[in-house]
């Protein structure tokens, strides 16, 4: 019987599994780099050992540590959570050599799925169809489009896509080395890229007794820089025949390798619905609650289970009703998926809906891990209502600090091409970003008039109403690229602002504000954070920046300067790119690394670098100058 369990990992997935550990009665352990040493799974967990350092390279990537901090701590298992040395047959073995339970697969079964080419002539001799590989060398146009991809790990690291043939080696290039940075392999394979294809997974489940659960399809269609942002269970639209073409496929993948414990075998389907393997995760995904929810189980249960050599029984029970999971993710999809960083003042989901996070409010957001920020998961008996759900939920939500997907999530959630179920494919945000992203109607102005209304009261004792007339109050805060500046009086006769001929002040308090808009009651919850503003209503959120009435004269900026988006690690210069060099608009110049994505620094128009004042290795702010490419003079006219 396992009776404390240390968690290799951190965040959301390591609060889960505690979760689990605290209703069967078994002690936790956490493990945390400095970064994390006041994270919430630090402060739940019943003892918590350091790892020095922030890099995940001197800290959750270091597999003797994690050893040792549970014979330290009196751990007698270790559960791998996801990401980081999850799916590493060497971690799993140390952890076995040291005497402690693993609660994950055979170390010779995750061996076996650890690189995907070796993984795929596998599943060639087992009989699972596959995509058959693509020589680089002898790649032809007819071919294309094609995906590179790293042979270790995943997450959309090391994955390109490409669709000229002359851009084939420097994808390559560009691949190998964000695969050898992220997992220090640097091998890459290369493949048809399907399009409009579905990306559809199989739960499994396997015990040291020869039985092989199939838990249902989950479909991950929609995704961004190949990671999942929305995913679903069951499968929507698939075939009966197909469906179990998949469970039995499955199965045989798992047994394949004598596999143990929970894991997921991932499918690409064609529109003409062929179904081809992709890869194996031996591990638990960050998507299973949606398979939780529908089976009524909970899988890291049911991983202890199997650690501790108790079988399953005979047949899982049946599933009921569809579930839908949403990525919470602190990043602009409208600049390019930014991650963002700072302070997250409130996390708050109403009723009704699953809510697994890695963070709560106060905590801050960094740069060194994941910007995801929680999965929000709806059941319903029929898609349509969990869909409704979770999309209502989402809109409801009170998220306050940095930027997040919530309005990108709540719009694709509403979107025909999800809502119908046929049109589902891994293109869904290639064709529709710029519309899911645009702002959206004249709401804005709305909110920022309640901001405005609430500040005033909130800095005046008399509430902003004055006996004599006087000029307008004009407060001005920026929104998705706009500023709004509102310009109103309060009077004893109401509110009169201009540009709303039709709102009328019903009841004002520094956090909340009632207007009549249009003859309808509209209720705004106001929250202030410095000269953040955050402005909620059952209708939806805006955040706002409210801006200085007098800016300041000083704040410039050279022209042509490229200045870091977010915090992060300079990763790659483009090889032989020096100052003094001419470059051309869109040149590639560097990659920034921030929270496990690779950002491209490109230049802004044609010009001379005149200034390149960062290196590989160094680690800068926001606002951080990179670059400065100097337009050419204009020729004088003859």
């Amino acid at each position: 019987m396992i009776r404390s369990v240390l968690v290799a990992g951190r965040g959301e997935i390591a609060r889960r599994v505690f979760r689990t550990c605290r209703e069967l009665g078994i002690a936790t352990v956490a493990v945390h780099s400095d970064a994390d040493a006041g994270a919430p799974h630090v402060r739940e967990a019943d003892t918590a050992v350091r790892l020095p350092g922030d890099a995940p390279a001197d800290t959750y990537l270091r597999g003797d540590l994690i050893v040792r901090a549970a014979l330290a701590a009196g751990a007698d298992a270790v559960h791998p959570g996801y990401g980081f040395l999850s799916e590493n047959a060497a971690f799993a073995a140390a952890v076995a050599e040291a005497g402690l339970s693993w609660i994950g697969p055979p170390p010779a079964a995750i061996e076996a799925m650890a690189s995907k080419t070796r993984a795929k002539e596998l599943m060639a001799a087992a009989g699972v169809p596959l995509l058959a590989p693509v020589d680089p060398a002898a790649a032809t146009k007819a071919e294309l489009p094609l995906l590179v991809k790293a042979a270790a790990g995943g997450g959309g690291r090391g994955m390109r896509l490409v669709t000229e043939l002359a851009d084939l080696e420097g994808e390559l290039k560009a691949a190998e080395a964000e695969a050898a940075a992220a997992f220090g392999d640097g091998e890459v394979f290369v493949e048809p890229y399907v399009v409009g294809g579905r990306h559809v997974e199989v739960q499994i489940l396997a015990d040291a007794h020869g039985t092989v659960w199939t838990l249902g399809t989950r479909d991950c269609s929609l995704q961004r820089r190949h990671q999942k942002v929305i995913e679903e269970a069951p499968a929507p639209a698939l075939p009966d025949e197909l469906r179990d073409t998949l469970h039995r496929a499955a199965a045989r993948a798992a047994r394949a390798i004598d596999y143990r414990g929970a894991g997921t075998v991932e499918f690409l389907v064609t529109t003409d619905g062929r179904a081809y393997f992709l890869e194996m995760n031996t591990r638990l995904q960050v998507e299973h609650p949606v398979t939780e929810e529908i089976y009524r189980l909970d899988l890291v249960a049911l991983q202890i289970r199997v650690a501790e050599g108790r079988p399953l029984e005979a047949r899982p029970p049946a599933p009921s009703g569809h579930a839908v999971e949403a990525r919470l993710y602190a990043e602009d999809p409208a600049a390019g998926w930014q991650p963002q960083t700072g302070t997250l003042h409130r996390l708050a989901l109403p009723d009704g809906v699953r809510l697994d996070s890695g963070v709560t409010d106060g905590d801050t957001i960094g740069v060194h891990y994941d910007p995801m920020l929680a999965k929000v998961i709806a059941w319903a008996p029929s898609r349509d209502e969990a869909v409704r759900k979770l999309a209502g939920a989402l809109e409801r939500a009170r998220i306050h600090g940095p930027a997040t997907n919530r309005e990108l999530l709540v719009r694709s959630l509403r979107h025909p091409e999800f809502t119908d179920a046929d049109a589902l494919d891994t293109g869904f945000y290639d064709r529709n970003l710029a519309a899911l992203t645009r702002p959206g109607g004249d709401t804005a102005a709305v909110f920022a008039l309640a901001a405005a209304l609430a500040d005033a009261h909130g800095r005046s004792r008399f509430g902003g109403f004055r006996n004599v007339p006087s000029g307008p109050q004009v407060k001005t805060y920026a929104h998705a690229g706009t500023d709004h500046e509102i310009r109103y009086r309060l009077t004893r006769d109401g509110l009169l602002a201009e540009d709303f001929p039709g709102v009328r002040l019903l009841s004002l308090a520094p956090d909340e504000v009632v207007l009549e808009v249009d003859g309808l009651r509209r209720q705004f919850a106001v929250s202030r954070h410095g000269d953040r503003v955050h402005v909620d209503a059952p209708h939806g959120s805006h955040a706002f920046t409210a801006l200085p009435r007098f800016p300041d004269p000083t704040a410039r900026t050279e022209p042509g300067s490229l200045l870091a988006p977010m915090p992060g690690t300079v990763v790659r210069i483009a090889p032989g790119l020096a100052e003094g060099d001419r470059v051309e608009a869109g040149q590639p110049l560097l990659w920034l690394e921030a929270m496990k994505m690779e950002h491209k620094i490109t230049a802004p128009a044609a010009g001379t670098l005149t200034a390149l004042p960062v290196h590989t290795g160094r680690q800068v702010e926001v606002g951080a100058l990179l670059a400065v490419v100097a337009e050419p003079a204009a020729t004088p006219a003859d």
